[in-house]
């Protein structure tokens, strides 16, 4: 029997007795941006390292219809901010989005900048209920004190907040790894956080960090043949990842991944 492909992965959904899956990790971007990404991706740029053929360079509707065909019953738009000024109308876009999509989970994002907390009032008045934020792309610790209140609203709300404060896909910077993570949480114990990648690749602190209430880790990229070639999760980690089954949820990064979703899926 070949590998997974797409076209059946709702029959291995069914084959496993599931009515579908929620995938809390997928992006949605405006089309300006979204070109940007893929140009970096592309170019194998300095958070990329190495190359990263997308697999999925297909337009907003085809991308929602194989979703959707695949089994998705709920999905993310999530975005993220690089510089000051982005974060606003990158929200607007993804409530935009929901709003025209019902199966599309109300998404935002923030940015350590002036008027952030006023952002993320608003997005949560307007019914966000999943953030995103990016702290390697971004270029800015968790734990400045701009972001402080802002983490301190989203804790009270018991929104999750999607983050990527790992190293993968490149070596560990300034802003990333666990120490930023556990900064924030020791302020806000209580914020419900969702780390990307399952930590990738310091799967074990991160390992650490989920037995805290309210910390999830999300599977996207994770076994792949892409990142088990550079940093494969550890066999002697995995009777650890078992333990906290229900502190994991499936994320994917679809559609700027190197490999197909079945993969994802099936790894």
């Amino acid at each position: 029997m070949g590998p997974l492909a797409d076209r059946d992965v709702t029959t291995w959904w069914q084959r496993l007795e599931l009515p579908g899956v929620i995938n809390i990790h997928t992006h949605f971007m405006p089309e300006r941006m979204l070109r940007r990404v893929r140009a970096h991706f592309d170019e194998a740029g300095p958070l990329i390292g190495r190359p990263w053929p997308i697999e999925y360079r297909w337009n907003q509707d085809s991308r929602l219809a194989h979703l959707r065909q695949t089994g998705v019953h709920r999905f993310t738009a999530l975005t993220y901010a690089h510089r000051p000024g982005m974060a606003a109308d990158l929200t607007d876009f993804a409530l935009k989005l929901s709003a025209a999509e019902p199966d599309c989970v109300p998404s935002a994002t923030f940015f350590p900048e002036d008027g952030v907390l006023d952002q993320v009032r608003s997005a949560l008045e307007l019914g966000a209920r999943v953030f995103k934020i990016h702290a390697q792309v971004g270029g800015f610790d968790l734990r400045e004190p701009a972001l402080d209140k802002a983490w301190g609203l989203l804790a009270d709300a018991a929104v999750p907040v999607v983050i990527h404060v790992a190293s993968a896909p490149v070596a560990r910077t300034s802003f990333t790894g666990p120490d930023a993570r556990e900064g924030v949480l020791q302020r806000h114990p209580h914020l419900t956080a969702v780390v990307a990648h399952l930590g990738a690749p310091e799967y074990a602190e991160f390992l650490t960090l989920a037995d805290r209430p309210r910390v999830h880790l999300d599977t996207t990229m994770v076994f792949t043949d892409f990142f088990e070639d550079a940093e494969p999760f550890p066999t002697d980690l995995r009777p650890r990842l078992a333990a906290l089954a229900d502190r994991v949820v499936l994320g994917s990064d679809l559609p700027n991944i190197p490999h197909s979703y079945a993969h994802q899926l099936e790894a």
